[in-house]
């Protein structure tokens, strides 16, 4: 046992597949350079730690200037690189791991890289009977369209931009063979929001944003939101919807500076194989609310975690659910959370 455990450890980070959906991206923005300022590039510094404290700690801090200054007096001191990009733009990347230290020092919450996958449903009802689902991808369509390919081409880019503006991972369906023998137009302008959540699953995300669209109408848009069993329903623009979905988000997901190590036995089945346990070890690394974690037990396909993590274990079994492992006690829906006090989680491994 020794040695086939020893075998699965120094194989554990040579391969292994990704089961969280995880942004690279967080601690790097682009934001505008004004090149006759006197002080542009710290300007644009200043900036770009908004974008960056945005996505990882949320509005509220990101937009409390004064307090944001306190915490970073000098921007420029976490900077690990920085290049001039397109029109005029600056690209900065900083030091993730220090600027988290200082969030999590003053009781500020911090958001990881780990987070839930969104699929966005769109339907557009363009006027004078053109009517569309936003895809993937520009659909195949005939030259005259042209002006059609172009504003749902514009309409996707605001979204994508306004997600990566907040660290929100989301995906426009394919609309293959598979998508429309499942869900037409009707079905998403109609509310019929059932073939939709089916039809997700395919994209293995973890929330569903539901949005019906008339441009220039004057009608209001209608946005359905599907996450953690409960819907939410609302107005807007995009670029407003996409900001509550961040915040809700990271409302969910975010940890306090001040939140608490707890010791937690943590213990998964279903490892029988080098290439499961490399994959439960690569998954349980890139889990940012664990800080430690030893192997305290081994028995058959079992292992027996010892971790640290951040907000205890009602926390830490939200975030491997959402990170693909299936629970086998305490919270599952329909049924009472578990009890405050138990410190033990149980998961089955299935890839």
């Amino acid at each position: 046992m020794l040695k086939s455990l020893w075998a699965m450890l120094v194989l554990a980070f040579v391969t292994a597949p990704a089961w969280a959906v995880e942004v690279a991206s967080l601690y790097t923005a682009q934001v505008p350079l004004d090149q006759e300022a006197d002080d542009a590039r710290d300007r644009a510094y200043e900036a770009a730690l908004i974008e960056v404290l945005l996505r990882v700690s949320g509005s509220e801090l990101s937009a409390d200037a004064e307090r944001v200054e306190l915490l970073f007096p000098n921007p420029a001191s976490y900077v690990v690189r920085f290049r001039p990009g397109p029109d005029d733009t600056l690209w900065v990347s900083f030091d993730g791991k220090a600027i988290e230290d200082v969030l999590r020092r003053s009781g500020q919450t911090v958001w990881g890289g780990d987070r839930p996958l969104t699929v966005i449903w769109l339907a557009v009802d363009w006027g004078q009977g053109e009517r569309e689902i936003i895809s993937a991808d520009d659909p195949q369509r005939r030259v005259d369209a042209a002006r059609s390919i172009d504003r749902n081409r514009l309409l996707r880019q605001r979204i994508l931009d306004s997600a990566e503006r907040r660290g929100l991972p989301i995906v426009f369906p394919l609309l293959d063979t598979v998508d429309l023998q499942n869900v037409s137009f009707s079905d998403i302008w109609g509310g019929f929001d059932e073939a939709l959540l089916a039809a997700s699953q395919r994209y293995e995300a973890n929330s569903i944003l539901v949005g019906r669209i008339r441009p220039g109408s004057g009608q209001r848009n209608r946005w359905s939101y599907y996450f953690g069993g409960e819907e939410r329903s609302w107005n807007g623009e995009p670029e407003v919807v996409l900001n509550r979905v961040g915040d809700l988000l990271a409302d969910e997901f975010a940890i306090s500076g001040n939140a608490a190590l707890e010791r937690i036995d943590l213990i998964i089945a279903g490892i029988d194989s080098i290439e499961a346990f490399a994959a439960v070890q690569k998954l349980l690394s890139a889990t940012n609310l664990i800080e430690n974690f030893i192997i305290a037990e081994v028995e058959g396909d079992r292992i027996r975690y010892r971790v640290e993590a951040l907000g205890g274990a009602e926390r830490l079994g939200r975030a491997l659910r959402f990170n693909g492992l299936i629970e086998q006690n305490g919270f599952d829906g329909d049924r009472p959370g578990r009890d405050p006090l138990d410190r033990t989680l149980e998961f089955f491994y299935s890839p």
